[in-house]
């Protein structure tokens, strides 16, 4: 073989050729490539055809989401009745939007306290300053103010290095409540594991067959208290476990042994702020409503999220000029923990700011629509609203 030839050889299997220092004297020249250049001219041909088919093919396919049909669902617990004006939590049959929409939109219930909180931060206080004496007045500036749909109570009075109110006026303060509003409640305690008990009980006789939330019982108080109290008076109890799935699942067994039933309980799994340990919230709230999906009656309850802790975050409070203005970083600390929360398939969230109350209450009453066709609210000037 000539070495023209051996060199066409080389050639059949090369894409290109790089020459370096290439140097060429000559007086006459000829050159005979086209076998080879055919070869390289179909092979090229070839190629083309291939991508034009592959192309063809994702022209013709169209995307289908992944959806699932499962066999359980999640219970619907109804709150407020008697002079409240009802919500409905739960009754979900699939978990993403994509699968099936929701049958009720998540509900948010704004916070206020049955004492001063000076401690609130300021971006918070200031909405509220002026009604802070009276949780009366304060539930009725969220409500006629600030649209709200539901009301938290927090009798942090009550506890035993606060006030240590009594339950007779932590009764009171409910009836001052239920008389300037007519939305459901939310009754929280002050987070003493022996008073608490006690003064839902009392909170719970004050508003009976009002249908309120008692939160919370969990498996570091008697929990059979709050729950007869629920029983009793015809309520609804908060059952709260710290990020363990098998805790939550232990705690809903033991309420339902006490007469509690799937449509009286609600599960708060915790939520972890952003940036602080919201992961751990994620993993277990997801495989929470997957398990309740898969037919676990043990956890096929609505759930809710506690976002404020979203504040006892230091970039939402914290004066620093490098991160922006708190007036900002502290509604967008909040509103992102519990979409975060939203989009695992949490059904109440528990809220201290005005604007992200009004903001995420915007984005949760698109999940009762059919995917993908919903009007989406004009929400561009919503930080300029802040100013």
């Amino acid at each position: 073989m000539d070495k023209m030839s051996q060199l066409l050889k080389l050639l059949e299997k090369t894409d290109y050729i790089e020459i370096n220092e290439f140097r060429m004297d000559f007086e006459e020249l000829e050159l005979q490539l086209m076998p080879a250049m055919q070869r390289v001219a179909q092979q090229v041909v070839s190629k083309q055809a291939a991508v034009q088919e592959s192309m063809k093919m994702m022209e013709t396919v169209e995307f289908a989401p992944p959806i699932k049909d499962y066999p359980g669902e999640v219970a619907e617990v109804q709150l407020g009745a008697g002079t409240r004006k009802p919500v409905y939590l739960g009754g979900q049959q699939a978990l993403y939007r994509f699968e099936e929409s929701q049958p009720h939109e998540p509900v948010v219930t704004f916070d206020v306290f049955d004492i001063p909180m000076p401690g609130l931060p300021r971006p918070i206080r200031e909405h509220f300053s002026d009604v802070m004496e009276h949780p009366g007045e304060w539930a009725k500036k969220a409500v006629k103010d600030f649209g709200a749909n539901m009301v938290t109570i927090h009798l942090i009075g009550t506890g035993p290095k606060v006030m240590d109110k009594t339950p007779r006026q932590a009764a009171e303060d409910i009836e001052e409540v239920l008389q300037a509003v007519d939305v459901p409640l939310v009754v929280g305690g002050s987070g003493d594991p022996q008073k608490d008990p006690i003064i839902l009980e009392a909170a719970a006789m004050a508003a009976e067959d009002e249908r309120c939330l008692l939160a919370s019982a969990n498996l570091d108080l008697d929990y059979k208290r709050v729950a007869k109290a629920a029983v009793d008076y015809n309520h609804a109890v908060l059952s709260w476990a710290i990020t363990d799935i098998n805790m939550q699942k232990t705690l809903n067994k033991y309420l339902m042994k006490e007469g509690l039933t799937q449509n009286d309980i609600v599960m708060d799994p915790t939520t972890c702020a952003l940036g602080y340990g919201i992961e751990f919230s994620i993993d277990v709230i997801t495989r929470t409503r997957l398990a309740a999906l898969k037919g676990d009656k043990d956890l096929q309850m609505p759930m809710s999220s506690g976002t404020t802790n979203a504040w006892g975050s230091r970039e939402a409070w914290m004066k620093n000029d490098a991160w922006g203005p708190t007036d900002y970083r502290g509604p967008i600390w909040e509103i992102f923990t519990g979409l975060t929360m939203m989009l695992c398939g949490v059904d109440i969230f528990m809220m201290l700011h005005p604007l992200s109350v009004q903001l995420l209450s915007e984005i949760g009453s698109t999940f009762t629509k059919e995917y993908l066709t919903t009007d989406v609210p004009d929400i561009s000037n919503w930080i300029t609203e802040l100013e």
